[in-house]
């Protein structure tokens, strides 16, 4: 499948049910793979993730909904929870800090080269999920679920929550999706 292909197959799966077309381990390995192939500045490796799946997942969205109090609409939140499983995304600002400390020149840009590698590697999870027939959604209950998050998986304190993916198998393919016309986004000079 080549690289457009894979892009414009990526998108916001919302209708997904919890069965997957491959293994845990292939999910695992996969989750693994991208995490090590997406470029990080500095090769500093900030974007750490969390991968709920099984009992897991189902606790996760239900510990949000919880959260929210009744504020957001059951029906959504089951619509995420449905899903085979999550990715969680953060970064860790100590390794951010660390840096900042090490490159002082540079210390304010490694907040904004962290946040890049991080959508990255959002992106490129998204795109090889829906390459292996998985649909997902990409979410953001952060912060109010940070210290729920945080306590559930027991992650540093240190690692700031920056989304959240429900991914599973596709139930219904998403409806057209509207572009603005490419020469209004892409601008050519000679």
């Amino acid at each position: 499948m080549s690289i457009i292909n894979s892009l414009n197959k990526r998108r916001s799966y919302y209708n997904i049910k919890k069965s997957s077309p491959i293994s845990d381990e292939e999910i695992i390995k996969l989750v693994q793979d991208v995490v090590a192939g997406v470029p990080d500045a500095y090769n500093m490796q900030s974007a750490k993730v969390v991968l709920a799946l099984g009992k897991k997942q189902d606790e996760l969205w239900d510990a949000i909904y919880d959260v929210f109090d009744g504020q957001v609409k059951r029906e959504k939140i089951d619509s995420f929870k449905a899903g085979y499983g999550t990715i969680l995304y953060f970064l860790d600002k100590d390794i951010v800090k660390g840096m900042q400390d090490q490159f002082p020149l540079y210390a304010e840009n490694f907040d904004i080269w962290s946040n890049q590698a991080n959508g990255m590697l959002q992106h490129s999870m998204w795109v090889a999920l829906r390459e292996k027939e998985l649909g997902a959604s990409l979410q953001h209950y952060n912060p109010v679920i940070d210290d729920a998050v945080k306590k559930m998986f027991n992650v540093p304190a240190s690692w700031k929550l920056i989304a959240q993916m429900p991914f599973g198998e596709i139930v219904e393919e998403p409806g057209e999706k509207e572009l603005h016309p490419i020469d209004e986004r892409v601008k050519i000079f000679k």
